[in-house]
């Protein structure tokens, strides 16, 4: 009997295995196009642009790098990419990840030690790291739901936490262009990467 197709080809032209993913058939570009064009909150959001996971990733990474000023540029990579995967398996709502199960996760899990390799980070984070990343990414998930998704505070809070002031006052949403948003994503890498070597 025939396998079905694990793998998809890139518009870099590589094509990634997503079952068996290799950090050689990564590239930043591929990230940030893929990122840029998949919405949050499928999209279910206000505005003329759907909210993509790149902004999110941006977001996410300021928010990290504001409630952990000191932290080592590889951990402000790991905020920047936390989502990374998606730009080949999309961006599922935490619903149907639980209705999917534990083969998401290790999908998740496989693509993401790929990347973090390929940038010079970690295969796997210490937990500590990523307890500070997912906090900082409930902040920005409480923001975008308030602001963007139609969810009130108390919602949003019910869901992820209450969130310090500060944040909602210091921080905005952008609704972008794909092609503002992607440029942007890839020229933050590009200066992490730089920081790294």
């Amino acid at each position: 009997m025939k396998q079905p197709r694990a793998w998809q080809r890139m518009l870099s032209g590589r094509r990634l295995d997503l079952l068996d993913p290799t950090p050689m058939d990564i590239e930043i570009e591929d990230i940030a196009h893929g990122l840029a064009f998949v919405a949050r909150w499928n999209g279910q959001t206000v505005g003329d642009w759907p909210y993509s996971v790149a902004e999110h990733s941006l977001l996410v990474e300021e928010i990290f790098r504001m409630q952990n000023p000191s932290a080592p540029v590889k951990w402000q990579m790991a905020a920047l990419l936390h989502d990374a995967p998606e730009y080949v398996i999309g961006d599922m709502i935490s619903p149907v990840k639980a209705a999917v199960g534990a083969s998401y996760g290790e999908l998740d899990a496989r693509l993401t030690a790929a990347i973090h390799i390929r940038f010079g980070v970690p295969a796997q984070i210490p937990a500590t790291v990523k307890k500070k990343i997912k906090a900082a990414d409930k902040v920005s998930a409480w923001l975008e739901a308030t602001r963007i998704a139609g969810f009130t505070e108390a919602e949003a809070t019910k869901l992820f936490g209450k969130i310090d002031p500060v944040y909602a006052e210091k921080l905005d949403i952008h609704l972008r262009p794909p092609v503002e948003v992607r440029k942007d994503f890839t020229a933050r890498h590009a200066e992490l990467l730089a920081a790294l070597k």
